[in-house]
């Protein structure tokens, strides 16, 4: 059997490899060890380790290994063979180690309920003890890569991960939504809390960065939850509540199914009262698709100025001006803008412009051509006495020959005899 006189190791290709084994034994007293930069060779007798060497080169003797002579009884200065095993480990090093942990609930702060959340990253490592690291991870094998590393300690470093970020989200009360602008403290977080880890495998943890914090959608359950956030952010921006939201739907799947013939007379005209009834806040009966939003509702039945005064001093309310189409409060006679008389619905409150006929909002006559009461400013039929809504006298004329009615200034007959004037 022949004996080596040259061990070296110069690593090809592009996979990371940790440690390497040279495959023959066979060594003697006169063999050289080659060890190049960022390498270290490490060599086992008997189940033993026997030496350590750095880069340069080595001559395998007694006086590099003095311990052979205890196991080989080998003289000094004579060319004499023995059995060891020569390992090179690499501690060049690395930072693109990619990390991806999945399944990982946590109670979010914000939505005070599960989340289904995944995790990513990219980490670096080096060896730092190559006795402790091959006694402890490479074993029997004789040759140790990167992804035999992380297969080999992935359940454990996913526990590990998920136990750390889980914690930093309890205890700083960090919701999902802000997790994007802590990733810096939290990788430094975890990087302190897994670095005992690779260390007690003779490991450095040199860098860890968590690139991704998302929901889970490979479940179903993830997916409900994405959805669910997509929603809540487009209500929040549109201005819409969740129950405006099924309204929608329901018209939408009603009116498509009168268009597919599926839905017939009912689904139509279901539809159309849908999307003619429901109001700003949810409720059916005042008009979604109306323009004048936020407009103070002034009775709920038919007589017309009824409660004008009474909701008006109630609560205040904000109007549009039919004139320049600015809001200003309903309390308010003029248009603080333009100037432009409010004239408002008795019914809805929408302002309207003086010759309107009808509210063009919700569609009730208007009493035109008369005037307002000049005590609560509620409007009146042309030519009245006295106030439909407060009951006071408006008018100042002078009284019926016959039967002693006031008689308004603009009117030629008594309304209530038919006396000429």
């Amino acid at each position: 059997m022949a004996i080596i006189d040259l061990v070296r190791w110069s690593p090809q290709g592009n996979k990371t490899i940790y440690a390497w084994r040279y495959p023959e034994t066979n060594l003697s007293t006169y063999t050289q060890l080659v060890v190049q930069e960022s390498q270290e060779a490490v060599l086992f007798s008997k189940g033993q380790v026997v030496g350590k060497f750095g880069p340069g080169k080595h001559t395998l003797n007694t006086e590099n290994l003095p311990i052979l002579r205890s196991l080989f009884g080998i003289p000094f200065g004579k060319k004499n063979p023995f059995t060891a095993e020569v390992w090179f480990v690499n501690k060049i090093q690395t930072f693109s180690i990619d990390w991806a942990v999945s399944k990982m609930p946590i109670h979010d702060p914000d939505y005070n309920t599960q989340l289904p959340l995944v995790a990513g990253g990219r980490y670096g490592l080096k060896v730092n003890d190559a006795e402790k690291f091959l006694i402890k991870s490479v074993g029997t094998k004789t040759e140790f890569t990167q992804d035999d590393l992380t297969n080999q300690f992935f359940g454990e470093f996913s526990t590990k991960t998920k136990s750390q970020i889980a914690q930093y989200v309890i205890k700083h009360r960090v919701g999902f939504k802000y997790l994007s602008a802590f990733l810096d403290e939290l990788s430094e977080f975890l990087k302190g809390a897994l670095n005992p880890f690779w260390d007690n495998l003779g490991l450095e943890l040199l860098q860890f960065n968590i690139t991704t914090i998302d929901i889970d959608k490979s479940t179903e359950e993830g997916r409900k939850v994405a959805e669910a956030i997509a929603t809540q952010a487009s209500m929040s921006i549109t201005g819409h509540t969740w129950q405006q939201e099924q309204m929608f739907n329901t018209a939408n799947n009603a009116v498509d199914g009168f268009g597919n013939g599926n839905g017939g007379l009912i689904g139509g005209l279901m539809a159309m009262n849908m999307m003619g009834g429901i109001s700003g806040g949810g409720s059916v009966g005042s008009g979604m698709m109306n323009p004048q939003f936020d407009q103070p509702k002034f009775g709920g039945n038919n007589q017309q100025g009824d409660n004008f005064n009474k909701e008006q001093q109630q609560q205040v309310k904000m109007v549009y001006c039919s004139n320049c189409a600015k809001k200003y409060p309903s309390t308010t006679r003029f248009c603080p803008y333009c100037g432009d008389e409010y004239n408002p619905c008795p019914k809805c409150g929408t302002d309207n412009d003086k010759k309107a006929k009808r509210c063009v909002s919700c569609g009730s006559p208007l009493l035109s051509g008369g005037e307002n009461c000049p005590h609560c400013n509620a409007p009146m039929v042309s030519g009245a006495t006295f106030c439909g809504n407060c009951g006071k006298q408006v008018s100042s004329g002078d009284n019926c020959s016959r039967c002693g009615t006031t008689l308004p200034p603009s009117v030629k007959f008594c309304p209530k005899c038919g006396n000429k004037r």
